[in-house]
């Protein structure tokens, strides 16, 4: 099956062409003729499997031949990262038929979001939160809507936004069409897409998510204290190329990439703690090859779309099966080959495999040869250069050492220092 089988317009034709898309992805070819024959999608698909282009490409059909001036359609998307790839993605299928897009989310100024909303434009892909705060604005009266998608439905709702859904639902007029997408189907999902949707056709591409099948495992078995030797190890000896690194917390994640820096291997960090311009900065950078490694919390898990993206590292073992899913889901998407590297400390075992179950596999576990494991990470592995057989000098004449000062202490020394000058100035 070609695209050109399924009827869309000739302009969206030229951008998957322009794309080098060859053929429909599974849920492609099963969304997009009951989505143009404007039938409301239930649909249960894997990340990586193509669904953005499978709820846009019937969007996108339907406001070719519109009016422009009215915002029509509205996605709403758990993730600042996320909802910018699928204004990505719009804008490259629209490339040629002139359908505008914006996105709406939080950590930016509202003014360019505002004239967004004044301006009608298409289509706008929103976070929930800032959503909602634009809806206190008369501006932001979507009376034209005619198309809702909730994409990555179960991650909104394991945020805490399925509140915030149901304001947004009582806030925008009806639509006519509604396509939920969603990679699981918990209980109150199950519920809430029997409210908002009308007979929809259902399409279940996987009974139990999974990662792609490019995706190979591997694990290291490593002590908590040697896991940022072990990484930099593996990244000097070419065993990774590129790499996205899941850790658990944010502040780990900063720490992780002061490590990697300090060893030569540049690198940056996206969490929730980071503005947004610094984690566009950060992604960029990542996808243009000026970092090697993007260190993540699971906030970026389904956010993060790098076209040959070789390795996914788990420098900490998510604590959930699905976690695990959704991290390893960022590299062989497309039916590319992709490798999913988990550093395990033993007390993560248990975890481990909670998520060798879930995919139905052991995973092979690896010992990097000539790794120092019985060292002490900071210890010397050879014994200091020059004379180590001189005489231990005597504790009189022994120079002391300066205390070493901490960032914050550094911080705190300029200020009494600049007060003073200005005191005496």
């Amino acid at each position: 099956m070609s695209f050109s089988t399924l009827k869309l317009h000739p302009t969206l034709i030229r951008g998957v062409d322009k794309l080098g898309f060859l053929r429909p992805s599974p849920i492609q070819a099963k969304a997009i003729p009951p989505a143009l024959e404007g039938r409301d999608l239930l649909a249960c698909a894997a990340t990586g499997s193509g669904k953005t282009a499978a709820f846009l490409l019937p969007i996108l059909h339907q406001l070719v031949e519109k009016p422009r001036g009215t915002t029509r359609g509205l996605v709403l998307a758990p993730t600042r990262e996320l909802a910018c790839q699928i204004r990505d993605d719009l804008n490259a299928l629209a490339q040629f038929n002139g359908i505008k897009s914006a996105v709406v989310h939080g950590g930016v100024v509202m003014g360019p979001q505002k004239t967004a909303f004044r301006r009608g434009t298409d289509v706008i892909i929103a976070t929930p939160g800032r959503l909602l705060d634009h809806f206190q604005h008369h501006y932001a009266a979507l009376s034209g809507l005619e198309f809702l998608v909730l994409d990555e439905a179960d991650r909104m709702l394991d945020m805490g936004f399925l509140p915030d859904i149901r304001r947004i639902l009582q806030h925008v007029p009806k639509p006519k069409q509604v396509f939920f997408f969603s990679a699981t189907m918990p209980p109150p999902i199950e519920k809430l897409t029997r409210e908002i949707l009308r007979e929809p056709v259902r399409i279940t591409l996987q009974r139990k998510a999974a990662p792609a099948e490019g995706v190979s495992h591997t694990v290291y078995p490593v002590l908590a204290k040697q896991r940022g030797a072990l990484l930099v190890e593996l990244l000097r000896r070419g065993h990774i190329d590129n790499a996205l690194v899941f850790t658990r917390t944010k502040h780990r994640a900063d720490r992780l990439a002061k490590v990697l820096n300090r060893n030569g291997i540049f690198s940056e960090r996206i969490h929730g703690n980071r503005s947004q311009p610094q984690r566009t900065k950060a992604l960029a950078g990542f996808k243009s090859g000026k970092f090697r490694v993007l260190v993540a919390t699971d906030i970026a898990a389904r956010g993060i779309d790098v076209d040959a993206l070789g390795h996914v590292v788990n420098f900490d073992v998510p604590g959930a099966p699905e976690d695990y899913i959704h991290r390893v889901g960022r590299t062989a998407r497309a039916e590319a080959k992709g490798e999913a590297i988990t550093l395990v400390m033993p007390e993560s075992e248990s975890d481990l495999q909670d998520i060798e179950r879930a995919l139905g596999l052991t995973i092979p576990r690896i010992h990097l040869e000539d790794f120092p494991y019985d060292v002490a990470p900071g210890t010397p592995p050879h014994p200091p250069h020059g004379n180590t057989n001189k005489p231990a000098q005597k504790a009189g004449n022994r120079k002391r050492k300066p205390a070493k000062i901490d960032a914050e202490s550094k911080y705190q020394l300029r200020r009494r220092r600049n007060g003073k000058r200005r005191t005496s100035s």
